[in-house]
């Protein structure tokens, strides 16, 4: 029964992570609770079918997944008093532990036990390829094999770092807890980075395929569940929106044949309205706040895109703006070079060249990029066409590499014409 096989799988991937967490916080032990459900998922896989899928799946895995691990923690006579390692972990007692004597309901806890996750995950103890292949282990329940796929890089390798972050967590004592107030803005920095990482890395894989659903759409699984877990946090929001905002132009940025097309000549009609509308309510809602920071401004610039119908009626002037409004805030060399081209819609290539000529990004191949598109606009093809070689040394993509190949040519033989 493949449809039933599918539901499972569906059940098990949307309730890994609060299962996963909810046996943390019981045991104290990652691998103990990643075990425990794993079993459980295989004992649904065979008792479902006949059975039928219960009630309220994710409740029936928790129990399952908590029964197997007692009987695991009862045949092994040297792993004694978990629940009083748990308290320590947790940092509190073990009558406190469970909810029961603080009065949380346990919809709140479950909501707790995963925010905690998160920020387990992401601890700066952790470097950030470890953070990231452990959130999408732990939060996301992508195997293995699924995260070496989505990246591109051997099993073994994701195995490696998984293994390592474990170790990490436990040899450091990094407790299983929310960040206080003082640390809560660097430390939610560092999970937002995670999640923003991995949907750039499926928006703009390496490799055949310019994007990889899977790895966007496990990203913006993230985002919601952390909007959902804090929701008074602008930037969470902010983060949300941005990636649906730029989600929604995910059916016209790719030929069928794998051609990259630019956003002013995408086919607007393919852009998902349903995404953008949720994006720009987000946008909305964090402009009421009158809070900025990075991803709200960035959802910003992107929703005035997701608003002009064509790629004329683009009001740069407001991006202009917001651009400068980023540039306070986070002044990067990259975010430069976006305001850069920003510049020049609205005064024209040549002011632009000049204010991203200095930018520090020679080992960036979209600044390289960015530089022979207004070298052709100011009618310079033969320096643009050594801007696009440039453009192409740092290039992994193959529709990108194919799309600067063929704009690099056209400039040589311009030049060649001209020259």
């Amino acid at each position: 029964m493949p449809a039933l096989a599918d539901e499972i799988e569906g059940h098990f991937r949307r309730e890994y992570g609060r299962c996963v967490a909810s046996l943390i916080r019981f045991f104290g032990d990652i691998d103990l609770a990643e075990e425990a459900v794993q079993e459980a998922f295989t004992i649904a896989v065979g008792r479902w079918p006949d059975a039928g899928v219960p009630p309220n799946p994710g409740a029936w895995i928790t129990t399952t997944a908590r029964n197997r691990a007692i009987d695991q923690l009862r045949r092994e006579a040297g792993r004694h008093d978990k629940h009083a390692q748990a308290a320590l972990l947790y940092g509190c007692t073990a009558g406190q532990e469970t909810g029961k004597e603080t009065g949380k309901e346990s919809g709140q806890m479950e909501l707790d036990d995963r925010l905690r996750l998160i920020f387990t995950c992401c601890h700066p103890a952790l470097n950030r390829a470890a953070q990231v292949a452990l959130t999408l282990r732990l939060l996301g329940g992508l195997r293995t094999a699924e995260i070496a796929r989505a990246f591109l890089l051997p099993e073994t390798a994701i195995a490696q770092r998984i293994v390592r972050a474990k170790r990490k967590i436990k040899a450091a004592g990094i407790p299983f807890r929310i960040p206080g107030d003082a640390e809560l803005p660097e430390r939610l920095g560092a999970v937002l980075m995670v999640i923003y990482l991995v949907f750039n890395e499926g928006y703009d894989s390496s490799g055949e395929v310019m994007l990889r659903e899977e790895l966007c759409a496990e990203a913006i699984r993230l985002a919601r569940l952390l909007a959902e877990l804090m929701p008074d946090e602008p930037e969470v929001l902010g983060l949300l929106a941005l990636l649906l905002l730029i989600h929604s132009r995910r059916a016209a940025r790719v030929t069928p044949d794998q051609q990259l097309v630019l956003l002013p000549d995408q086919d607007r009609s393919l852009w998902d309205r349903d995404l953008i509308g949720q994006g720009q309510a987000l946008v909305r809602a964090c402009l009421r706040r009158n809070s900025p920071g990075p991803y709200q401004i960035q959802a910003a610039i992107n929703a005035v895109h997701s608003d002009a119908a064509t790629a004329a009626e683009t009001d740069w002037r407001q991006i202009l703006r917001l651009y400068d409004q980023l540039m306070a805030c986070a002044p990067t060399a990259i975010v430069a070079l976006n305001r850069g081209i920003a510049l020049a819609e609205v005064e024209g290539p040549g002011p632009a060249l000049a204010a991203i000529t200095d930018l520090d990004l020679d080992g960036y191949h979209l600044y390289h990029a960015a530089r022979a598109d207004l070298l052709t606009r100011l009618g310079r093809p033969a320096a643009a066409a050594q801007a696009y070689s440039a453009a192409l040394l740092g290039a992994a993509n193959f529709a990108e590499r194919k799309f600067l190949e063929q704009h690099r040519d056209a400039a040589a033989e311009l030049a060649g014409r001209t020259g």
